[in-house]
């Protein structure tokens, strides 16, 4: 009875764990890529760098914020610049924060491509569009609704190896953030000589102070109408 008990109370909570989601494929130009699921057997190979849990990660100083604790992939995907990316996720459940979606150039191979310095930038996001802050008209809202966020890599962005960074900002719990991230391997092709630089660019982990106040926000307490996504503004291209 014991025995039963607690595998009962292992199986609710990974089950409420995995209820948050991850972004579990990717589409591009009508492709799917597998992407990673917790749990799932070793030996998968995936363009998405595998991470360790489905826990969140609740500060944007730790290491773990960059691509949830993954650091590597077997596989990576091609993209004409100019083309669109379909991050697609099997659950997502809350409905107030944001939807940011990052890229990063690596120097050379994906297997030294660690993802640090100054060097991040986002291509897409949607804070809240509407008020009021407890409501349903945000970025998460319609991931919650889809399971699915589109993005369009600028069309002149120099070829290259890229990380892209999916990062769902949860912001339903007053002043208790919970990031979710996950970074994927695209190999960028095309003519583009842009790169962003200057304000478009941030360090990841740390790319905003913990108390800016895109992060650290009352959904349900506040009376402000307005919200803007931590982090630089998005760079077009």
């Amino acid at each position: 009875m014991l025995f039963s008990s607690l595998l009962t109370g292992v199986a609710l909570l990974a089950a409420e764990a995995a209820a948050h989601g991850a972004v579990t494929s990717y589409e591009i130009g009508g492709t799917k890529y597998p992407g990673y699921e917790g749990f799932s057997p070793s030996g998968i190979k995936t363009i998405q760098r595998q991470w360790p849990d489905y826990n969140p990660t609740t500060s944007v100083n730790d290491k773990k914020v960059m691509c949830n604790g993954g650091t590597s992939a077997d596989l990576s995907a091609s993209i004409a610049a100019g083309g669109k990316i379909k991050a697609i996720w099997k659950q997502w459940t809350h409905q107030q924060g944001p939807v940011m979606v990052w890229m990063y150039k690596c120097k050379g191979d994906f297997s030294s491509c660690d993802g640090s310095g100054t060097n991040w930038f986002k291509i897409d996001q949607e804070g809240m569009t509407a008020p009021p802050l407890s409501g349903s008209s945000w970025g998460t809202a319609k991931v919650y609704k889809n399971l699915y966020w589109e993005s369009t890599i600028p069309k002149s962005l120099a070829p290259g190896n890229y990380l892209i960074r999916h990062e769902l900002l949860a912001l339903h719990q007053a002043n208790a953030p919970q990031f979710y991230a996950e970074c994927a391997q695209l190999v960028v092709t095309g003519s583009g000589t842009a790169q962003p630089s200057g304000n478009f660019l941030a360090k990841i982990p740390g790319y905003a102070p913990q108390n800016d106040p895109g992060i650290m926000v009352d959904t349900y307490g506040s009376k402000a109408t307005t919200y803007t996504p931590p982090g630089p503004p998005v760079w077009t291209g």
